[in-house]
């Protein structure tokens, strides 16, 4: 019994979180619900007795995709207020 209400509370933040990934405009923030929605993913892996899986989850996308976003979303973003003062030659 409570596993199954460990499995539906998760299966609720990764739902909720994936949502937020796709309605949020701010790119940090769809970041950061990508990163809750990848790691409870790896619960639920965890949960099926995955272990491996779920390291490998965590490893590879939570470590590896969510810093590629990460900086892309820092190199990409654009100042407003700064690049007044600049001129370009």
């Amino acid at each position: 019994m409570l596993e199954t209400i460990a499995f539906a509370a998760f299966a609720l933040v990764t739902l909720l979180s994936a949502l937020g990934v796709v309605l949020l405009e701010d790119p940090w923030h769809s970041a950061l619900m990508l990163g809750v929605a990848l790691l409870s993913i790896a619960v639920h892996f965890v949960m099926l007795a995955a272990e491996f899986v779920a390291m490998m989850q965590i490893l590879v996308y939570v470590g590896g995709v969510l810093v590629l976003i990460t900086f892309a979303v820092m190199l990409t973003q654009l100042e407003s207020d700064d690049s007044e003062g600049v001129t370009q030659a």
